[in-house]
């Protein structure tokens, strides 16, 4: 008789449920890049122990989302300028080899299911007043461009980079008119890719990544001319401000 060993757990534990909940708060900007995470405020706030914190707090270092600075403790990671350029260069590689192989397939049902994926994150743009539904939708739809193209192991590479990934999708997607200029980019891939044109897929994924990485270090740049003060609110100001 072979004894078994499987887990059996449907109920998520105290600390996932806190993993989900900060990581949440962080890509929702509820906590800016930056900024401090006391320990003892955070307990208060999530109605946890000290311990789930901490546990909590070097699981989101590990993702990149958190940083542990001497003399400090930990805050929300603030990637630098160079640290963003260089993940979204490794995303227009990855991204880009992804939509090109997909547009050789030169099939109508790839096509088909891309349109589908983009549609979802219209309507998380049109119904979600959070980031975490809108960037789950845009990871679902690149999911679904590495796997029709059959690029496991790039996609693979990608995910591991998820979480700093988002937490710059999460900078961008707050960027007025970033509702309109996101998906209307990626539809430029996704018609590429049923026009069956793998160059021009290739150069509509590059120039979304390339926007994307202009918007994020502008982001970047800002906060630290403006000594902390969002980027997102300082532009909105500017915005009433010139009429």
């Amino acid at each position: 008789m072979q004894t078994t060993i499987k887990v059996e757990r449907n109920i998520p534990t105290l600390r996932e449920l806190t993993l989900e909940k900060m990581r949440g708060a962080i890509l929702d900007l509820v906590f800016q890049p930056g900024d401090r995470l006391i320990e003892r405020e955070l307990c208060d706030r999530l109605g946890v122990s000290r311990s789930i914190v901490r546990e909590v707090l070097r699981h989101l270092e590990a993702e990149g989302l958190v940083q542990n600075l001497p003399h400090r403790g930990p805050m929300v990671a603030k990637p630098t300028v160079e640290e963003t350029r260089q993940i979204y260069e490794l995303r227009g590689m990855l991204e880009g080899m992804a939509a090109k192989a997909c547009a050789e397939l030169k099939s109508p049902a790839v096509a088909a299911s891309l349109n589908a994926a983009l549609r979802d994150i219209r309507k998380a743009y049109q119904n979600s007043g959070t980031n975490t539904t809108i960037l789950q939708a845009t990871t679902a739809f690149y999911h679904e461009m590495f796997r029709a193209a059959g690029k496991t192991v790039a996609w693979g590479i990608e995910s591991s980079l998820n979480a700093r990934i988002n937490h710059l999708r999460a900078i961008t997607t707050r960027t007025p008119g970033r509702d309109k200029s996101g998906p209307k980019a990626l539809q430029a891939v996704v018609d590429a890719i049923r026009d069956g044109d793998p160059e021009k897929a290739h150069k509509a994924c590059i120039a979304h990544v390339t926007e994307a990485s202009s918007l994020a270090q502008q982001y970047l740049m800002s906060t630290a001319a403006t000594n902390g003060m969002p980027a997102i609110r300082a532009a909105r100001r500017q915005a009433r401000a010139s009429g």
